[in-house]
């Protein structure tokens, strides 16, 4: 048997999250239909790099699978896409180690929120989340440097679940982009770490959004992190604002010069 590595990308909107669910529609499901009607074999199981909740969408997940050797990778990877539905695309297949693994041998991972501030609400673009009100953007730049480096982040989990808290964020950043034909801009809010708590970025950027509309000190992000207590943080905004941009498998701060410090 070979080890395969898929890379793959999806709309959120359309899914009951990325992990398989009894009687739900997944990203988990639809592979592994289309995967084993290809290699026919239907006791093949895809392993996901990760789980992402419902309406999450994901520019480049990743999961791995085991199969006979694939004699043409390329054509492969053209019938899997004709399989597929349209809401979900591999774009790369590769052979890997046999012990690799594409949850725990990933180095990173990094997400973006979006958030359209705008008096125009979105017509194309709906990944957003939608606010109205003039955000004070320096504020929010500053209150969120407060989360790199080793933490509990506990304050920012929804449930206990999780056998550790503490994460490593190596990049935390927001920056704005003015939105093309209409008065506003986009806040692109990009957090790498090296694993993440459930729904963690969804509350730290509902943190962000509470320190801004209370006109608090950025430093209240430094101590509601070190309070570890979830009621003293933000609520969880909406899903179809987060993206997964990139499960990784490199030194995450040469991905984070050569993509996130231009």
């Amino acid at each position: 048997m070979t080890r395969y590595l898929i890379s793959f990308g999806y709309e959120g909107r359309n899914f009951f999250g990325s992990q398989k669910q009894p009687d739900k529609r997944t990203v988990q499901d639809e592979l592994n239909k289309a995967i084993c009607t290809l290699i026919k074999n239907n006791s093949t199981r895809i392993i996901m790099a990760g789980r992402l909740d419902r309406g999450v969408s994901a520019k480049c997940h990743t999961a791995h699978f085991d199969a006979e050797p694939i004699e043409d990778e390329f054509k492969f990877l053209n019938s899997l896409n004709a399989v597929l539905p349209e809401d979900i695309a591999v774009f790369r297949i590769s052979k890997v180690d046999d012990n690799f693994h594409a949850q725990k041998s990933a180095t990173f991972r990094h997400y973006r929120y979006t958030i359209r501030n705008s008096f125009v609400k979105p017509v194309f673009n709906k990944n957003v989340l939608f606010v109205k009100k003039t955000l004070d953007f320096e504020l929010m730049k500053q209150a969120i440097l407060e989360i790199q480096g080793e933490h509990d982040f506990s304050a920012f989990k929804t449930t206990s679940d999780n056998p550790s808290s503490v994460c490593t964020i190596y990049f935390a950043n927001i920056c704005k982009r003015e939105i093309e034909y209409a008065n506003g801009n986009y806040l692109k809010i990009d957090i790498v770490g090296n694993r993440f708590l459930y729904n963690m970025v969804r509350a730290i950027v509902g943190t962000l959004l509470m320190i801004e509309k209370d006109k608090l000190s950025p430093l209240v992000m430094s101590e509601i992190l070190k309070s570890k207590n979830r009621a003293l943080a933000g609520h969880n905004v909406e899903p179809y604002g987060l993206t997964l941009i990139k499960t990784g498998y490199e030194n995450p701060y040469e991905y984070i010069n050569n993509h996130l410090n231009k």
